[in-house]
């Protein structure tokens, strides 16, 4: 029941406990009263009674009746033994079957020399009545009234009470009413917005006009105001502390005492390859790892671990943990998988760069010392001299190609887009080898299709990935091969393909050959004086102007290398340039 129902049933209860209350205590009290004043007139009645009886007792009889005729109220004599002498309204001849009065109460006080007074019910008359006995005549004077002038009095004065009760109660029902929806509206105003407030909404505080309600109000609304403070510093410091968590490169793990997980930041996940919705296990069964369930349980069991490498699916991760206060645990990965495969890399690479510079390195030492310690005729010194030049250049490229490389890697070169002419840069490319391989017998043919005329490139960017392309064609191509070079429109830019009619290129090498220093056959690009750098250079130009590479071989059949390049508009006819 809300409250104002119950303010209005409780008022209600009340006004009908109060005049159940009156009216008991007014016919109590109204009956009581008329009963003692009735019973005043009676003693006085018998007292009168009492005196003008006469002296013979032969006229006793007739002067009650006279006396009772005029007042209506029953007078019997009784004498001092008990028996009833004489009264009032029996038949004649019945006296002498009355009963002794003797123990009767009023009889009894009255022959004591008090006056007596009982009332009860007739068993002459059959109905109540109010006796008084007094000392006096025979013995005792008596007189009887009915009370049912009693009962009409107080059933009049009940009814009057119960009139004047029932308009005080519907007057105050009424009232409660009213106060209660004055007192309610602003309590029911209040608990809504409390309930707001608990439900995150803007609350509505209502106006009373109540002193001590409106002070409630006003202390509600200033807890709402501090909540809502707290509640937006919390949130702050949640999102930061959400914000830095995500953030981070390595992966956090919270759980609580058992084991649940409760917080996995996005490096996490995808350490662990968890989608950012999908449900996690425990974090004693998360890790399949035996060595990685050690950790999480040393850390589970209060432990803390630091820096313990352990391996994951392929990967290498260094597990960090400590447990929390209250039971729980935080667990921090950090992949070293890049960083172990980079100090591998910087391994090979260095033994790779050692490697091929101790060749030409010998080669130039050998012959120099032969020089210095002999003075051998002209046509060897002059090989020898030749010799120590060519691995000279085969070591001044290796150099090149690092720089070259290790300035793309690192990012201090910034390609400057331009649109450049296929076939012209081609061409270019083209004559620069053509005369380092003078006495070849090759064939070149550059084309380039409507709409794929120019590239969007860096031109000497564009010039070097041509060179290296066609050095490596020009270097695996026998004697009366061709070399083409194509562009086309190609998924919203320009394919740019150099094919060779060479030995072509087995698949178990064909996916390795961008990687640095790979050779497929390292002895003959040594002897050509490869570096084994030039496709990983053009990988790297490529991407650096948002493309793709890849290779495409038949063993037999040929090699083609095809790189996806921005589109550039452009309108120049297509042509065919050979050397």
């Amino acid at each position: 029941m809300r409250f104002a129902g119950r303010l209005v049933l409780g008022t209600i209860l009340v006004l009908l406990l109060a005049i159940s209350t009156l009216v008991w205590l007014t016919q109590r009290g109204l009956r009581t009263d008329l009963e003692h004043e009735i019973a005043r007139s009676l003693q006085s009645e018998a007292r009168l009674v009492a005196q003008v009886l006469p002296a013979d007792s032969a006229g006793w009889q007739e002067a009650i009746g006279r006396h009772a005729g005029a007042s209506e109220h029953r007078i019997t004599l009784i004498a001092r033994d008990g028996r009833v002498v004489a009264e009032t309204g029996l038949p004649a001849g019945s006296r002498e079957h009355l009963e002794n009065h003797a123990d009767r109460p009023e009889v009894a006080a009255a022959l004591a020399g008090r006056v007596g007074t009982a009332i009860r019910t007739s068993a002459s008359v059959g109905r109540p009545l109010l006796y008084v006995a007094v000392p006096g005549g025979p013995g005792v004077v008596r007189v009887a009234a009915s009370l049912a002038q009693v009962d009409e009095a107080v059933e009049r004065a009940q009814r009057v009470v119960l009139s004047a009760a029932l308009l005080a109660l519907l007057v105050g029902s009424a009232l409660a009413f009213v106060a209660a929806r004055s007192v309610a509206g602003p309590l029911t105003g209040i608990s809504t917005a409390a309930r707001a407030i608990a439900s995150g909404q803007p609350p509505r505080f209502p106006r009373s006009g109540i002193p001590d309600i409106d002070a409630l109000v006003q202390a509600l609304r200033q807890m709402h105001q501090q909540l809502a403070d707290r509640f937006a510093a919390i949130t702050r410091e949640q999102a930061e502390s959400t914000a830095l968590v995500e953030s981070m490169t390595e992966g956090v793990l919270a759980a609580d005492a058992k084991g649940r997980i409760l917080t996995a930041n996005a490096a996490a996940r995808d350490a662990l390859g968890y989608a950012h919705d999908a449900e996690m296990p425990d974090l004693r069964t998360l890790f399949r790892s035996k060595p990685a369930r050690e950790v999480v349980d040393a850390i589970l069991a209060g432990a803390a671990v630091r820096d313990r490498e352990v391996e994951l699916d392929g990967r290498t991760f260094l597990l960090s943990g400590q447990p929390l206060p209250h039971g729980g645990a935080v667990v921090v990965l950090h992949d070293l998988t890049e960083l172990r495969r980079l100090e591998t890399v910087r391994r090979d690479f260095v033994a790779n760069v050692s490697h091929e510079l101790k060749t030409p390195l010998t080669s130039i030492s050998g012959y120099a010392e032969t020089l210095l310690a002999e003075t051998p005729e002209e046509p060897t010194r002059t090989q020898f001299l030749e010799t120590i030049a060519s691995n000279a250049r085969r070591m001044q490229r290796l150099v090149d190609d690092l720089l070259d490389l290790s300035r793309i890697e690192s990012g201090r070169w910034q390609p400057r887009p331009a649109e450049v002419g296929v076939r012209a840069a081609a061409a270019e490319a083209w004559a620069g080898l053509a005369r380092r391989h003078a006495g070849r017998d090759l064939r070149f043919v550059a084309q380039a299709a409507a709409g794929a005329e120019s590239v969007v490139m860096d031109p000497d960017a564009l010039r070097q990935l041509l060179t290296n392309l066609l050095d490596n064609a020009i270097r695996y191509t026998p004697d009366g091969g061709e070399i083409r070079v194509t562009s086309e429109p190609a998924s919203g830019g320009v394919s740019l393909a150099v094919r060779d009619s060479g030995q072509g290129i087995a698949p178990d090498h064909l996916t390795r050959i961008f990687e640095r220093f790979y050779r497929v056959d390292p002895s003959r690009s040594r002897e050509e004086g490869g570096t084994g750098l030039g496709l990983a250079i053009v990988k790297h130009i490529v991407e650096a102007h948002g493309g793709r590479v890849e290779a495409e071989s038949e063993l037999g059949g040929g090699t083609t290398v095809t790189a996806w390049l921005p589109a550039a508009s452009s309108t120049r006819d297509p042509g065919v340039t050979e050397p």
